[in-house]
């Protein structure tokens, strides 16, 4: 249920190349690309957000982010995503979702006024056009004029990088 490493080396490039700061998570899992996204933030001075419902997978995270040395870049909650994220308040500069794929647009519209101009939107699994929500994900991500979205294939996944043009 983890990224592969692969994936977490994307992750890692976006942000420190843009020097990204402020980072938001849907989807923990055990916490591999948290860590991924925390370990660029060390670089940049930055700090994540990052949501898991599942209260089991979130104590691993937990724990794995004190094994890693990151746990003080890292804001763990457990949460449920659907009520918490529209709460949200603040701008991001990156976002990652990994969570049910049937709402990545829900969260895609959720969190697009709370991306900063020149921020960078990121959802795993978008290769995966049989994956359900996903076909309505793109769609809609190439419904936002002024997000330039590619598609990175270092995996099998799929990652969609949207950058919100300034």
């Amino acid at each position: 249920m983890n990224i592969p490493t692969s994936d977490g080396k994307v992750l890692f490039d976006i942000i420190v190349k843009k020097g990204y700061t402020r980072a938001l998570e849907i989807g923990t899992s055990t916490g591999h690309s948290a860590i991924w996204i925390a370990w660029a933030l060390s670089k940049t001075g930055g700090r994540l957000t990052t949501i898991e419902i599942d209260e089991d997978r979130h104590k691993k995270a937990v724990d794995n982010f004190k094994k890693a040395g990151v746990d003080s870049l890292i804001d763990a909650q457990l949460a449920d995503a659907h009520k918490l994220v529209p709460q949200l308040e603040g701008l991001y500069d990156f976002i990652f979702i990994d969570a049910d794929k049937e709402w990545y647009s829900q969260y895609l519209k959720w969190i697009y006024p709370k991306l900063k101009p020149g921020g960078c939107f990121t959802a795993h699994n978008a290769g995966n056009s049989y994956l359900t929500g996903i076909p309505e994900f793109l769609k809609d991500l190439k419904s936002f004029t002024d997000l330039e979205t590619s598609i990175v294939r270092s995996s099998g996944s799929g990652i969609s990088v949207s950058y919100k043009v300034k």
